[in-house]
């Protein structure tokens, strides 16, 4: 959990901090403007509670949407074939970079996931992939597409599954 907080941080651009800075300030502001305003109560209290949703919502929300524009990629299943004589699935695809940003670093990650009749059950399996793999891919040019393998192990999984693949890049 510490590396992952580390990581977290040392990942952070100047808009990520603009933006942490800026909810965290007008947090302040409205909780302020709450404590004025505490003589009309309902009012008071909807200005607390829009200063906490803006403290949590805000940054959550905007740091997402923020790298899905800035980090703007696409990930493409190409070919997945299960090995016959080893525990493994070999999965190819492909990543775009499609931002205006050069990438430093791609971090790709390939699951198996059961597969079920049930719609509900398959939703459910979705969360706890069978097994996952992961690997990075450095310097992606911007507008560049680059194949990559992965070898998804140790899979001992006898019945159907489906791959997916997804990438964080910075």
């Amino acid at each position: 959990m510490k590396t992952q907080i580390t990581t977290f941080v040392k990942e952070l651009i100047v808009y990520d901090l603009i933006l942490f800075g800026s909810s965290f300030i007008l947090f302040i502001l409205l909780i302020i403007l709450g404590i004025i305003l505490r003589q009309k109560t309902a009012i008071a209290v909807l200005v607390v509670l829009l200063s906490f949703s803006i403290l949590f919502l805000v940054p959550t929300i905007g740091y997402v949407k923020m790298h899905e524009y800035l980090y703007k990629h696409s990930t493409q299943l190409l070919s997945e074939k299960k090995l016959n004589f080893n525990n493994a699935i070999v999965v190819k695809g492909l990543i775009t970079n499609e931002s205006k940003r050069f990438f430093n670093r791609c971090s790709i990650k390939a699951s198996a996931i059961k597969v079920s009749t049930n719609s509900f059950k398959s939703y459910i399996y979705s969360f706890k992939p069978i097994v996952t793999s992961k690997i990075t891919e450095q310097n992606i040019d911007i507008g560049e597409s680059r194949e990559f393998k992965i070898i998804v192990e140790p899979y001992n999984y006898e019945g159907d599954y489906n791959i997916t693949i997804g990438a964080k890049c910075n």
